[in-house]
């Protein structure tokens, strides 16, 4: 009954976001300078910050990571072919972005394409997301499966260690094997080589321990928050997953995405990317112009799942997609889950 109402409300949906997604030269030059310079004048802050207390270095560090998540988010609009009118200019600011951001631009563009065109498919939970079994898929597994599974699922495996892991191996190996990608994988080594070479220049220029000191916590946050993000953003309760056979692009983007309200400073900080049921609807907004979006359309925030931060807190104890009831559950709620499963049986 919700689908229905949710496809009756925006059976114009189409027509509707594609008012927004004419680029501004001027709101992207503007956003350009105003998370470029904060962001080389705090790194050059940290730099002669060592020299006073290796802790307000890192206070400047998780600042800076802010800075470095709206660059990267100017990339991420640059591989939507988004952010300006001109697709040449949008792949020239995007590949700058990744030496910034130290994730290749083109292979994650592609990647991340098709994330928002399978968005919520369950055939497809390994490219561009977070992989996430179903209950029927986790019981059939072994203990030893089913303990790693739990390890993946933990929140210290999950936002510190998976974020390094993932800027150090996904996105340096071209691990993506479908057709069509050849020329993407050597994007990506080029950009590896790149990146290094950029890196090389700077240990040069600065000394190794100093450029470790500085830009590599700053990275690190950066991928924690960038994780966590994306995480929030797809793995709340009441999410959308089907099969192919029944999946729907309207109800993927409306329910299988979240508007993660944040106050207004970090929602200017992460490039609104909060209003991600309306970036799933159309890629093609900039991220200058969704709230405008959602401003002028309160229809699409009637059937979003609206999270705050302390609420988002909750989904870290998403673990397993329940397709009886439709949503994500906890292990503890699954093993409660088995064990009436057994009283009944007997």
């Amino acid at each position: 009954m919700k689908d229905e109402q949710i496809k009756r409300d925006l059976q114009h949906w189409l027509k509707i976001v594609t008012k927004y997604q004419q680029p501004s030269r001027r709101k992207a030059v503007i956003q350009i300078l105003n998370s470029f310079l904060p962001f080389l004048g705090l790194w050059i802050l940290m730099y002669f910050s060592l020299e006073w207390s290796y802790w307000i270095t890192l206070g400047l560090a998780v600042i800076n990571a802010f800075f470095l998540v709206r660059i990267f988010i100017i990339q991420h609009d640059c591989g939507h072919n988004s952010f300006f009118k001109w697709k040449k200019l949008n792949d020239v600011v995007g590949l700058a972005c990744s030496f910034f951001s130290s994730i290749p631009y083109k292979y994650w563009a592609r990647s991340h394409s098709f994330h928002h065109a399978h968005n919520g498919q369950l055939e497809v939970r390994d490219i561009g997301d977070i992989h996430t079994l179903t209950v029927e898929e986790y019981r059939a597994l072994p203990r030893l499966k089913r303990l790693g599974y739990r390890l993946f699922r933990n929140p210290l495996v999950m936002f510190v260690f998976g974020p390094i892991y993932y800027l150090l191996v996904p996105l340096r190996l071209p691990m993506i094997t479908l057709d069509g990608w050849r020329t993407v994988k050597w994007a990506q080594l080029y950009n590896n080589v790149y990146l290094l070479l950029a890196y090389a220049i700077l240990i040069f220029a600065i000394g190794w321990k100093k450029f470790f000191l500085v830009h590599v916590p700053i990275v690190v946050i950066f991928g924690i928050i960038a994780i966590w993000f994306f995480y929030v953003q797809h793995q709340h309760e009441q999410t959308y997953k089907q099969w192919k056979d029944n999946w729907d692009y309207l109800l993927s983007s409306i329910r299988g995405s979240t508007y993660f309200k944040l106050p207004r400073l970090f929602q200017w900080l992460t490039g609104n990317i909060g209003f991600h049921h309306i970036h799933h609807l159309n890629s093609k907004i900039p991220n200058y112009h969704l709230e405008w979006c959602a401003r002028e359309n309160p229809i699409f925030q009637k059937h979003v799942t609206t999270i705050t931060f302390w609420q988002s807190l909750r989904c870290m104890f998403h673990h397993l997609w329940d397709e009886e009831s439709q949503r994500m559950i906890s292990f503890w709620t699954f093993y409660r889950m088995e064990r009436q499963r057994v009283l009944v049986t007997r």
